[in-house]
């Protein structure tokens, strides 16, 4: 598998670790612009360590390796001055503002911008692909089902217009129905133009969905292929898929 040429996304040698413990171990990997990559594997195996590595939200950890995001080097800049660079990232849990509307978190979502008019745009246009969330604009974010938060924290980090936005486990913990919904509202909006890192545990709705992806296992990257590849991979399968 070819990495992508124009690549908007570059990890080499990360590794982190939590006292002794050893959580990523000299992984590398590429986004390219405008694609839709996924980053699978059992939990524990580093998934979440390595995005929230890339964002510099882990707690006090030793961590080496270097990491470019559109050409700049970014693994020493403090989490808060990504989201104006264009990275942007949806944690696992959502995170959303319970005690503030639907509206009022699509708001804090563009806190880096000031163009009001582009703003009110954007908000009506993601509402337009979360109709759910515009159906109920007025309503206090912490009273919405967990699918319609994951809704809501995916469209509040859309609204800073990234170039990239990582997407940090979307479907745990939601009921099946809303499991295909979710993961069609990442394909629109990979469609849509916007560059996406997938961490997913539903190996079999990552593939279906992403245009490459990587295995990890144990802090490491074990594969790498393409998403159509990977899915008639028969490790991956044995070791995901029930095989």
């Amino acid at each position: 598998m070819s990495a992508p040429a124009d690549k908007l996304l570059e990890v080499r040698g990360l590794s982190v670790a939590f006292g002794g413990i050893e959580a990523v171990k000299d992984i590398s990997f590429d986004v390219g612009d405008g694609e839709l990559v996924t980053l699978i594997g059992a939990n524990g195996a580093g998934k979440t360590t390595t995005l929230k590595a890339i964002t510099r939200t882990l707690p006090s950890v030793r961590s080496s390796g270097t990491i470019r995001f559109a050409g700049e080097a970014i693994e020493a800049l403090p989490a808060h001055a990504l989201p104006a660079r264009g990275l942007a990232m949806v944690p696992e849990g959502r995170g959303v503002f319970a005690r503030m509307t639907i509206r009022e978190n699509l708001q804090m979502g563009a806190y880096t911008r000031n163009d009001i008019d582009a703003i009110e745009a954007d908000i009506e246009h993601w509402f337009m692909t979360f109709p759910r969330l515009k159906e109920r604009h007025a309503q206090l974010a912490g009273t919405l089902s967990g699918g319609e938060q994951q809704m809501l924290a995916m469209a509040r980090a859309l609204m800073g217009r990234p170039k990239l936005l990582l997407l940090d486990e979307p479907s745990m913990g939601l009921a099946p129905i809303m499991v295909e919904r979710i993961f069609e509202v990442v394909r629109t909006v990979a469609q849509q133009g916007v560059t996406i890192l997938l961490v997913e545990q539903n190996v079999r709705q990552a593939l279906s969905i992403a245009t490459r992806g990587y295995v990890m296992e144990s802090g490491r990257i074990v594969l790498q292929d393409t998403a159509a590849n990977l899915l008639q991979d028969a490790r991956v399968v044995e070791a995901y898929l029930g095989g």
